[in-house]
């Protein structure tokens, strides 16, 4: 009986967005954009630089007159609030932000509306990154990559490590001016990921799917003995900010790094600017967050017209250039980005779960619980 009458509230939810949708297809843009003014207001949720995204999103508010309200809280908390209000008619979320990393883990057709089928320019806009789809489900705001920060004045260009073997013969030369981070949500895991991965020869096929068995991850066993053969000579940092703190001020050289955080805190003066950042050939993780529309949304056209503006050319490229972000846009400019687009071409994925998971697991034990 439990199953049938969950069965039944997800069919009237479905459908409740089906049709909402729907009436939002069968209007012109101008007539979303008219009934969008006279919502008046959405609630964004989005989990990282909500100060930085409040005074960002003035431009909308003052070309639309349509108020964003962007509530505190983190992405686990934004998540539950997400799942929590599914049975409500109506819920709190106008527009949420998702990390593309973790779309195979929430059910986006049960959620979302399908955006791709409302937005106008679909094939200039996003909606899938670094292999994780949304089927329409989101559209891409926020590109991100991770890499390595250095400081051209202690590192030559000519000589940045590329490999494991070229990062244990810089630590060797330089030992403590190496640095990376592991907490979750750290570019030293995309890091250490990296290492594990071509160091241990483990194909990038099998490394990246989200099977997780002990033979699995007893393969990786020669990236856990490079770490730790190499433990004396780099830097455990204690998270993103840390690293790039310590770089910037002279005691690093170099730093497991994200794009979009390094060139934000050039941009506030919070970090010095001549540093770089690079992908080296062994590639790096890349992705980014993507936004959708509830399903429940009580305000849909003053959402749909938010991300529209938030995903447009103009847009994506004030974000690449303020933020450091990588444009989501095929129209947008990427000319103040960090890495070039030789570099970008060097991105990889990030593991599926539980796999990722895993790892993160087997690493800590074995190699920074042995520190």
């Amino acid at each position: 009986m439990l199953r049938k009458i969950v069965a039944a509230t997800t069919a009237v939810i479905l459908t409740a967005g089906i049709s909402q949708a729907q009436d939002l297809s069968s209007k012109s843009w101008d007539d979303i954009v008219a009934q969008a003014k006279q919502e008046g207001e959405i609630n964004f949720f989005v989990w990282y630089l909500q100060d930085d995204l409040r005074n960002a999103v003035k431009p909308f508010e003052q070309k639309y007159g349509i108020k964003v309200n962007i509530p505190d809280g983190d992405e686990s908390a934004n998540r539950d609030k997400l799942l929590a209000e599914r049975d409500r008619d109506v819920g709190d979320i106008d527009v949420m932000a998702l990390g593309y990393s973790r779309v195979s883990s929430v059910p986006l057709a049960d959620l979302f509306v399908k955006v791709k089928d409302l937005l106008p320019d679909t094939d200039t806009r996003t909606f899938d990154l670094t292999g994780a789809p949304s089927d329409g489900y989101l559209a891409a705001f926020w590109g991100n990559q991770s890499g390595i920060a250095y400081d051209p004045t202690k590192v030559d260009e000519a000589n940045l490590p590329q490999t494991p073997e070229d990062l244990a013969a810089f630590w060797s030369a330089h030992p403590g001016k190496f640095g990376f981070n592991y907490q979750d949500g750290s570019s030293g895991i995309s890091f250490y990921y990296s290492v594990l991965r071509v160091a241990s020869g483990v194909p990038d096929k099998e490394f990246f799917s989200g099977e997780s068995n002990k033979e699995k991850l007893a393969a990786l066993q020669p990236g856990i003995d490079f770490f730790n053969k190499h433990a004396k000579n780099y830097v455990v940092t204690a998270s993103n900010a840390d690293s790039i703190t310590r770089l910037s001020d002279g005691e690093l050289w170099m730093a497991a790094g994200f794009e979009d955080h390094l060139a934000g805190l050039q941009s506030r003066g919070e970090a010095r600017k001549e540093l770089k950042l690079y992908v080296p050939k062994m590639g790096m993780a890349g992705g980014g967050n993507g936004v959708g529309i509830p399903v429940n949304a009580h305000n849909k056209a003053a959402a749909l017209v938010f991300v529209e503006w938030l995903t447009s050319a103009e847009t994506q490229s004030w974000l690449n250039e303020h933020f450091g972000t990588a444009p989501t846009n095929a129209k947008a400019d990427s000319s103040k980005a960090l890495l070039t687009a030789d570099q970008r071409a060097r991105q990889v994925g990030w593991p599926l779960q539980p796999f990722r998971k895993n790892v993160d697991s087997f690493f800590v034990e074995h190699v920074i619980q042995e520190r």
